[in-house]
């Protein structure tokens, strides 16, 4: 790693962890969360969770994992460029799904409607629940005992409530602060990958088509200049060469941006990073405003087109027929769930099930979940 900025996190002015371990030999505190977080269940499972198609509709679609990948790499190479912590801008990215229910965004509205009595559902809380509490490997604590930098950096959003109940983790949000640069770079990374790469997956699955896409300036510009440049281009070329010049064109302008940003004014310290009013990491207004237009674009015809419904009606049906099933009667569960369950029941009553079951839920694949709901709905499967 190249000589770090002044306002990028440091190893060694790391918070540290919750419970103290003798720092790695090899390794960074950063890289060691990293490869924690690759280690864990929850990030294996995300192979299995979907973002707008259901797992079984086809290997071209991307999951949860492949988007944490690229969302790593590409929060990477905007670190290297900043001159600020790469490692834990990647393990920011790598974590920042963890707590996805199965189904996607359909599959948190659903889980959050059955929660709502009991506190919600947000899946950035149930990251940070999975990375401190659920994760269940090592002999010395439960979660994975990640720094705080890490932990502070997954927490994305987070109502004033919750935060009152978050401890140091918590602090940022009551006292209004930005989080580092590290985590800014990893949200804006988030959201770079998800948009292009939902485009791609809807052109592939023909939800989209390249008519639509040419409404949006940011597809129509790199449009113009592949068929410009390629005139005899195959469609599936033309689609990866447009999007990866979409990438590269936000890449750059954020780059840009945030350079000028910085430069004006001058940071020496991360606490003057967080001590900023808003993010000091972001687009140019020109680019800000192309990307909206795109998010608008995908909500009216990707994320709202009646197969996608379909598909979250169904999930909404799974989600919600599982928790009712499992808060009625707890047995219907595994056998270490459900004595997990009894336990939080008899600790907390209803909240401490509620609680218990949506961990359960959150943490299944789409697979799982499916077969699940059959297990108990299906009078044709007996276990």
């Amino acid at each position: 790693m190249s000589e770090l900025a002044p306002y990028a996190t440091s190893d060694h002015a790391s918070r540290g962890r919750r419970h103290p371990e003798t720092p790695p030999n090899n390794r960074s505190e950063f890289q060691r969360d990293r490869d924690r977080i690759v280690h864990s269940a929850a990030f294996r499972r995300l192979e299995y969770k979907t973002q707008v198609f259901v797992n079984h509709e086809g290997d071209m679609f991307r999951t949860r994992l492949t988007h944490s990948l690229e969302v790593a790499q590409i929060g990477r190479t905007i670190a290297r460029a900043l001159q600020v912590n790469e490692e834990l801008t990647e393990a920011i990215s790598l974590a920042h799904d963890l707590g996805h229910t199965p189904f996607g965004h359909a599959g948190q509205d659903a889980l959050n409607d059955c929660m709502r009595e009991f506190g919600g559902f947000e899946h950035n809380l149930q990251s940070l629940r999975i990375v401190d509490h659920l994760e269940e490997k090592y002999a010395e604590f439960n979660g994975l005992n990640l720094t705080f930098e890490t932990r502070e950096g997954i927490l994305k959003h987070c109502s004033m409530k919750n935060a009152q109940q978050l401890g140091d983790i918590g602090e940022r949000f009551l006292k209004k602060q930005q989080p580092g640069i590290e985590a800014q770079i990893a949200n804006i990374a988030d959201e770079i990958a998800y948009n292009n790469h939902d485009v791609d997956d809807g052109l592939r699955a023909r939800l989209l088509n390249i008519e639509q896409m040419r409404e949006v300036d940011l597809f129509n510009q790199q449009y113009e200049e592949v068929m410009r440049q390629y005139p005899n281009i195959s469609e599936r070329r033309a689609i990866h060469e447009i999007i990866r010049r979409m990438i590269n064109r936000q890449i750059t302008d954020f780059l840009d941006a945030t350079s000028e940003h910085l430069k004006s004014v001058n940071p020496s310290s991360v606490d003057d990073i967080k001590q900023l009013s808003a993010p000091i990491a972001t687009y140019s207004d020109a680019i800000k405003e192309k990307a909206q237009q795109l998010k608008k674009m995908l909500r009216t015809n990707l994320y709202q087109h009646y197969r996608v419904h379909r598909m979250s009606t169904k999930a909404q049906l799974v989600i919600k027929s599982l928790f009712r099933a499992f808060m009625d009667d707890i047995r219907l569960l595994p056998t270490d769930t459900y004595k997990n369950t009894l336990n939080e029941y008899n600790a907390s009553g209803d909240q401490g099930r509620a609680i218990a079951i949506a961990d359960y839920i959150a943490g299944m694949t789409d697979r799982y979940a499916i077969r699940e709901y059959e297990r108990i709905f299906d009078p044709i499967k007996l276990t």
